[in-house]
């Protein structure tokens, strides 16, 4: 009798449970200080902006934010299909920490070109908290995903909504450091980023992404589906001709992602599906409501307190508007599963109705603008996450993803559009007159949710 010694070992799979654990531990906790970076900037980066270049100005420095995000989104998300998401997401956050030194810059030096500069790469932060949602999911059990990620979405949230009341604290310490007024948040913005950026770089090992990409990998030739039927951001394996001892199950692999479909094709698909098309603009419409009445909110609390409150007012505000935003999506998306979507659209657009006309007609009466601003977080949540669902289920899966991408460029522009003119009709109209074209704005979106919109699945071969 011989034995076979050419016959190679069967090589262990990695415990996925454990890294899966151990990836949204990490992942909450950089959720928590990158969103901490994030919100403060937000806080404060109307007013400084509004300080430095006029209040006319102070939209378009928001806008850049918003833009930045979505352009640094192309490179990082290109680093994190050629490398995994670890290298991606630690870019990000530098990116976002250059972004706040350059602003504290252009504060001490009032240069505005530096400031706008400084706000497109502070967008950089919002990019990575963005992306860290689909890292959760990498390496989920298919039964576990929607809670896994929202579970680092509440993450985001919990530092978003402490992190206002941090600015007047930073603002404090760093006067004392010689820096001037409102710089000092985005100072500790830039602290909050590398932080979160030391600690993947050291602890977000195994990389989720390329241990999803080995499984699929080394599934695919036993069990995987044919190549024809994957969808455009399938993974592709690719095994070396079998050999002495070597099988496709054991032998080594060569992962690539294909090309998925671009925002051509993406159009394409969305403008044959009425459905899409809702989805799309509720996601839009609401962001547009909300970007244009919270950015200018901080210059209105700014027109009627002292610069010693002013801080602590916004932080309080601020933090009421992001709670409205977040912390009842869960019931939302309860609401979306047993009422419908366009219901819940049509909620959500009546709450962002609502919330415009209590917020313009609140005068200085803080605590009134309070509830406004609670009412717009609570319809922006209603059109966000109805409208996300209805779309992700109005397209085939192979290019889901590549229409999701377009519905967030498309919420990105509108959201900047909404900063940038926010700050001149602020400056030459006024905040009711704001909230009142806000409140026009929404008008449109309540008709194309009360057409009839086919709810069967969507025909794959579309």
């Amino acid at each position: 009798m011989a034995t076979d010694l050419t016959t190679p070992r069967t090589v262990a799979r990695p415990d996925v449970a454990s890294i899966q654990r151990r990836t949204l531990r990490l992942l909450f906790t950089t959720q928590i200080i990158g969103g901490i970076g994030v919100t403060i900037g937000i806080a404060v980066g109307a007013l400084l902006a509004a300080r430095i270049a006029g209040t006319a100005v102070a939209g378009v420095a928001q806008s850049a934010g918003v833009v930045g995000a979505a352009l640094l989104a192309v490179p990082v998300t290109r680093i994190m299909a050629r490398h995994g998401r670890r290298p991606g997401l630690v870019l990000a956050y530098a990116i976002g920490a250059v972004g706040g030194v350059l602003v504290v810059l252009a504060a001490a030096t009032r240069w505005v070109p530096l400031l706008f500069l400084g706000m497109l790469l502070f967008g950089g932060g919002t990019a990575a908290n963005l992306q860290a949602r689909y890292t959760a999911v990498d390496l989920a059990e298919p039964a576990r995903r929607g809670r896994q990620l929202s579970l680092i979405v509440w993450a985001t949230t919990i530092g978003a909504v402490a992190a206002p009341n941090f600015a007047a604290l930073a603002d404090r310490v760093t006067t004392g450091w010689g820096l001037p007024p409102l710089a000092g948040p985005f100072a500790f913005s830039a602290a909050a980023f590398v932080l979160a950026a030391v600690v993947l770089l050291g602890l977000l090992r195994p990389d989720p992404l390329l241990t999803a990409r080995r499984l699929a990998a080394a599934d695919a030739p036993a069990a995987g589906p044919p190549l024809a039927a994957a969808p455009a951001t399938a993974v592709v394996a690719e095994a070396p001709a079998a050999g002495a001892g070597v099988t496709p199950a054991t032998a080594p692999v060569k992962v690539r992602a294909p090309r998925a479909a671009g925002m051509r094709t993406a159009w394409s698909v969305v403008r044959g599906r009425p459905a899409a098309r809702l989805g799309i603009a509720a996601v839009a419409v609401g962001h547009l409501v909300m970007v244009a009445v919270m950015a200018m909110t901080p210059v209105r609390l700014g027109e009627s307190h002292a610069d010693a409150d002013v801080l602590r007012l916004v932080g309080i505000v601020l933090s009421l508007h992001i709670a409205g935003m977040y912390a009842f999506s869960p019931v939302v998306g309860w609401l979306t599963d047993r009422f419908g979507r366009r219901a819940v659209i049509l909620g959500g657009v009546g709450l962002l109705l609502a919330a415009c006309a209590v917020a313009g007609t609140a005068g200085h009466h803080t605590p009134r603008l309070s509830v406004g601003l609670v009412l717009l977080g609570l319809g922006w949540s209603g059109t966000m996450v109805a409208g996300s669902t209805l779309l992700s289920e109005s397209v085939p899966a192979g290019v889901r993803p590549s229409v999701q991408g377009f519905s967030d460029l498309i919420m990105g522009l509108a959201g900047a559009a909404a900063a940038v003119v926010s700050g001149f009709v602020m400056q030459f109209a006024g905040y009711p007159v704001l909230t009142l074209l806000a409140a026009v704005a929404a008008v449109p979106l309540v008709a194309l949710a009360l057409r009839p919109v086919p709810t069967g699945a969507p025909d794959e071969e579309g």
